[in-house]
C-alpha cells in the first residue's frame, strides 16, 4: 500500500492531550497491543509482560533546560530554544545551534542578551544561519553552555502543553536514569518507569541496556508534504556503546527478545543496524521508518501514542502494522487514555511483515 501523510491522520479530542503528568510514573496506563484485541493495564505490569531473558534498551539522554528568554540588542523580544549544544573553542566560549522566535530575526554580529528569573543576563553573540535550510541560527555563549543554560534556562515543555515549566516539570520531564546532558525533548517512553519497575525487571530476570540519542526540536517538526518520501527527517546525534551489541547478541543466542523502550531507542538501534550488522559507535542519524521497512534489531516496542500525521505514527504503524495501530489508537480514544508526552503508553509487538531480516550482531554491513 502506498501511503500518503493523510493516511497517519486521525481525530482527537484536545481533553486527551496530557497536560501534566500521572501522579506515579508507573501508575499510568498501558495499552497491550502485543496481540488484538488489545488490553488495559497499569505500567507497573509491565515487567510481567516480558519474560526472563529479555532486555529493555533504554535511551540515557537527560533533558537540558534549552528554551531561553530575552532581547536583542535593539530591544526587541525573543524566545530560543537551543536545539544541540557544539563542543567549546580553545579560549573557553562555547556554541549552540538555535530556533530564534523574534519579530525581526537578527543578523550575524548581533547579540542577544538572555535572562534568569532573578534579573541576570548574558550575552550570546549571533554568528549566523546553520542547519538544515539555513533554518537555525549559530550562536556564541560566553561561557560552558550547559552551566548557562542550567542558570538560565527554562524545560523544553512540548508545544502542545500549554503551561509555563515548573517544580514538577523540572522532575517529571526527565527519566530517572538520565546521565548525559543533551536533549530538547524527553524520550517519554521512558518516563514511566520508576525505581518499583527497574526493581521488578531485575527481580523476574529482564536485562538492561542503554542507548544516548539526544532528541532535538525536530521531533515535534510536522510534515508539511503530501508524499511521505519527500519528507526529509532532521538530523540527531546517537551512541549505541559495545555492552549494548554485545547485550544484544547474548539476547539472541538465548531466545530472548529485544525490547525499544521509546522510538528514540528504536531509532538509535535500527540505524546502527542498517545493512545487516548492529555497529557499535557514535554517529549521526536521518533514519526516517515508514511502513516498508525492514526491522534489524527490535522485536517490542514501548512507546507512548503520537501526534497525527507525525513521523511517529508512521513509524509505529511500519513496526506494528498500519491496521493494528489504527485499531489501537481508534481504542486508546475510545478509552480516554492520555496522550502524547506526559500521556499513557502502549506495548507493541512487531509485525511479521516487518520481520527481522538476520542477525543484528552478525559480521557483515557497513555502519551508518
Amino acid at each position: 500500500m502506498n501511503h500518503t501523510v493523510a493516511d497517519f491522520d486521525f481525530d482527537l479530542p484536545p481533553a486527551l492531550i496530557a497536560q501534566h503528568p500521572a501522579a506515579e510514573r508507573s501508575a499510568s496506563r498501558l495499552l497491550d497491543g502485543r496481540t488484538l484485541p488489545a488490553v488495559e493495564r497499569v505500567f507497573r505490569e509491565l515487567p510481567a509482560l516480558l519474560s526472563p531473558g529479555d532486555l529493555l534498551v533504554f535511551n540515557d539522554t537527560k533533558v537540558i533546560r534549552a528554551r531561553l528568554y530575552g532581547a536583542k540588542d535593539t530591544g526587541g523580544g525573543v524566545e530560543a530554544l537551543v536545539e544541540r549544544v557544539l563542543p567549546g573553542t580553545a579560549d573557553g566560549r562555547h556554541e549552540v545551534w538555535t530556533h530564534l522566535r523574534a519579530s525581526k530575526s537578527p543578523k550575524a554580529g548581533q547579540t542577544v542578551h538572555f535572562r534568569d528569573a532573578a534579573g541576570a543576563t548574558f550575552a550570546a553573540e549571533v554568528l549566523g544561519r546553520c542547519g538544515p535550510e539555513n533554518g537555525l541560527f549559530h550562536l556564541r555563549l560566553p561561557g560552558d553552555a550547559l552551566a548557562l543554560l542550567e542558570q538560565f534556562g527554562h524545560v523544553p515543555l512540548p508545544p502542545y502543553i500549554t503551561h509555563a515549566d515548573d517544580a514538577d516539570d523540572e522532575r517529571r520531564y526527565q527519566t530517572v536514569f538520565a546521565r548525559h546532558p543533551g536533549a530538547v525533548a524527553a524520550p517519554t517512553a521512558a518516563l514511566h518507569f520508576d525505581e518499583g519497575v527497574l526493581a521488578a525487571l531485575d527481580a523476574r530476570g529482564i536485562g538492561r541496556a542503554s542507548v544516548t540519542l539526544h532528541v532535538g526540536a525536530g521531533t515535534f517538526q510536522p510534515v508539511r508534504v503530501d508524499t511521505i518520501a519527500e519528507h526529509r527527517m532532521h538530523s540527531e546525534w546517537f551512541e549505541v556503546p559495545q555492552a549494548t551489541v554485545d547485550a544484544i547478541a547474548a539476547t539472541r543466542a538465548r531466545g530472548g527478545q529485544v525490547v525499544a523502550v521509546g522510538t528514540t531507542t528504536l531509532r538509535s538501534l535500527e540505524s546502527a543496524a542498517l545493512g545487516g550488522t548492529l555497529q557499535a559507535g557514535a554517529r549521526e542519524t536521518d533514519i526516517f521508518i515508514t511502513p516498508g521497512f525492514q526491522f534489524q534489531v527490535v522485536d517490542r516496542l514501548v512507546t507512548n501514542f503520537h501526534l497525527p500525521r507525525s513521523t511517529l505514527m508512521m513509524l509505529v504503524s511500519a513496526f506494528a502494522g498500519y491496521d493494528t495501530i489504527r485499531t489501537l489508537y481508534a481504542e486508546a480514544i475510545a478509552r480516554e487514555m492520555r496522550f502524547f508526552s506526559y500521556g499513557d503508553a502502549m506495548l507493541l509487538q512487531r509485525a511479521a511483515t516487518a520481520g527481522n531480516t538476520g542477525d543484528p550482531a552478525g559480521n557483515s554491513a557497513a555502519p551508518r
